[in-house]
């Protein structure tokens, strides 16, 4: 059986690990910006130095300047993100490219390099970033972005356990806090329950289990709470029929044959006419190795025996910042 493609991607157990000195590096610099309602939103500093936590910091630049030109800010976000995930295409697949340190965990982005989770989170969190104003467009707020979409309620509190590692989870985390729809059910999904354990197994990459293992505790409770939530999936012989209502810029994550976890890739969809491609970085050499668009996406399934069929989540507009 096959383990995902992506990487899998407590304070109590943080501070132990770092001893009580470490504890000032949960505290970062601060700068706030005016929020498009009544308050401010906190633009945080990283935990980590700007070298480790951004990479790619040129084509970024190269990406808002293209994005001003071509005025991608006025298109919808499904719009924006397939636009965006377009212009990422050809970047080069890398393994692991969120594991960027022994015991801190901080919001980080690559630009050069991508896994199938970064380059759809990536696509997203650049095109909720651009629908603010050019001048806020900044290393701190496609973090903040980042930040909002990957980790549990939307804020990483320095510790490895704060980051969701299951797709299953972001989308119920996001659309609980109104930033997305899980559309499966009303795609025709059927329930599917397994009980989840890929952080629990011996993770021979995972440089933040191996340096604190004491957070296995943490992820046993977090993957029982996860085995609960009411999945639905639609198997692949059932996927062609509903292309038809798979929109751009929709996340669809590849439900897998193994079973302590219940996805195993993911990407976005592109309409083209009347069939839905599928985006996506790929570790396949014979496609190049980096991120592309695909053919039609009950197509993708077709090509291993270990894809059960798709989960697909809408993702939506986040709060601007300004």
């Amino acid at each position: 059986m096959s383990r995902p493609e992506f990487p899998a991607s407590s304070r109590r157990h943080f501070l132990q690990a770092l001893g009580g000195a470490g504890s000032a590096l949960l505290f970062t610099q601060c700068k706030t910006v005016p929020d498009s309602g009544s308050g401010t939103v906190t633009l945080r500093q990283p935990r980590l130095p700007w070298a480790t936590v951004f990479k790619g910091e040129a084509k970024f630049s190269k990406l808002c300047a293209r994005a001003r030109q071509e005025n991608w800010a006025n298109l919808p976000l499904p719009t924006r993100t397939i636009t965006i995930g377009k212009a990422l295409c050809g970047t080069p697949y890398g393994n692991y490219t969120l594991e960027i340190d022994d015991k801190i965990e901080s919001p980080s982005v690559n630009f050069d390099m991508l896994d199938c989770w970064t380059f759809y989170e990536t696509s997203l969190a650049f095109a909720r970033m651009i629908k603010n104003p050019p001048h806020l467009w900044s290393r701190e707020a496609m973090l903040h972005y980042i930040e909002t979409e990957r980790y549990r309620n939307g804020v990483c509190d320095g510790t490895y356990v704060s980051r969701m590692h299951h797709l299953e989870e972001v989308f119920a985390d996001n659309q609980r806090r109104g930033l997305g729809t899980i559309v499966t059910p009303a795609l025709g999904g059927i329930p599917i329950r397994r009980k989840v354990r890929y952080m629990q197994v011996p993770q021979s990459g995972n440089r933040y289990l191996r340096n604190n293992p004491a957070m296995l505790s943490d992820f046993a409770r977090i993957e029982a709470n996860i085995s609960q939530l009411p999945i639905t999936y639609i198997p692949k012989s059932r996927v062609a029929a509903v292309e038809s209502q798979i929109q751009d810029g929709d996340v669809i994550a590849i439900v897998s044959d193994w079973h302590a976890s219940y996805t195993s890739h993911v990407g976005l969809a592109v309409r083209d006419g009347k069939n839905c491609r599928f985006m996506h970085a790929t570790s396949s050499r014979s496609k190049g190795r980096c991120c592309v668009v695909d053919g039609r996406i009950s197509d993708y399934l077709r090509e291993k025996s270990s894809n059960y069929g798709i989960t697909v989540f809408r993702p939506g507009e986040a709060p601007l910042l300004g």
